[in-house]
């Protein structure tokens, strides 16, 4: 017998790619059980696959950073709770000092669906009752009609999981000049925004000053460093200069559709812009700013 559930859960996430650095991400799960029937006749309860699977994946791997652990441009260390992480990229080099809960250790050479999909599966067949004799997870990105960007970044501020500094999403947006969409603006900000790491302007520090790993080749010249202390502990980031954007203000949807309609604005202020910015999937915040006329 098999059950199914389609859009259980949403993972936003971040993750190290040789190629393009970090990149944050948004996939939809899906999930097919196979198993013999339990004393009501189910494979599995629908609000038990909802708890416990989705509260599995969520744990597991959302709002995290994940690691290919065994590709040769990663050296991590662990002490205690506190995990060292140094990468190397064509973008340039990544360094991390954060709490562990901040990672996800995936033993493979790249991140990508199979990768994350058996990842998953390891962790689920520890929760699952014995009838279920099988799961498969089916992993996706949504299919967008706007243009879309990859941006990482962390929120202090933040009392759940958003508050790990390197988190992200893949997000579409659309923009509208005086009313009437303007696809040449919505292509120009998911090229600006293209696998970027959006820093908040109080959390930059000097790299100088930071307790990264000896391996850190990151120097104030190369790298912004970014660090804050959260309730889960405290976060340090290096980031290669040209794979950041500096933002005078927290990293919020809301603010970030405020910052770009802000700066259309500034740009063209004989105009009024609307702004639908997008954080992952199905959520996000519109923003209005500048005159018609």
């Amino acid at each position: 017998m098999q059950l199914f559930v389609r859009d259980l859960t949403v993972i936003d996430f971040s993750y190290l790619c040789p190629i393009r650095g970090m990149v944050g991400e948004s996939w939809i799960v899906d999930v097919l059980l196979d198993g013999g029937l339990d004393d009501q006749n189910m494979v599995l309860d629908f609000s038990k696959v909802k708890r416990t699977i989705k509260d599995t994946i969520d744990d597991v791997a959302d709002h995290r950073l994940l690691i290919p652990t065994a590709c040769a441009e990663v050296r991590w260390q662990q002490q205690g709770d506190r995990v060292w992480m140094d990468f190397n990229s064509l973008k340039g080099s990544i360094h991390l000092a954060c709490p562990s809960q901040a990672f996800a250790l995936i033993p493979t050479e790249i991140i990508d669906f199979d990768s994350v999909n058996a990842f998953l599966q390891k962790a689920l067949k520890e929760v699952l009752p014995d009838n279920v004799d099988g799961i498969a997870l089916t992993l996706r990105n949504e299919i967008h009609d706007a243009p879309f960007y990859h941006y990482s970044h962390g929120l202090k501020k933040h009392n759940g999981n958003c508050q790990r500094i390197a988190h992200g999403h893949r997000s579409p947006i659309n923009i509208f000049e005086n009313g009437i969409p303007a696809p040449k603006l919505d292509e120009q900000w998911a090229k600006r925004w293209q696998d970027i790491y959006l820093g908040t302007d109080e959390d930059v520090v000097a790299v100088s000053e930071m307790s990264l790993s000896a391996q850190s080749v990151a120097t104030d010249d190369t790298h912004y460093g970014f660090s804050y202390i959260a309730p889960q502990g405290e976060f340090q980031l290096a980031m290669p200069k040209k794979r950041c954007e500096i933002i005078p203000h927290d990293t919020t949807v809301e603010l970030l559709a405020d910052f770009i309609a802000s700066t259309l604005a500034a740009q063209t202020p004989q105009s009024e812009f609307k702004v639908i910015a997008y954080e992952g999937i199905g959520k996000g915040a519109i923003a209005v700013k500048g005159q018609q006329g």
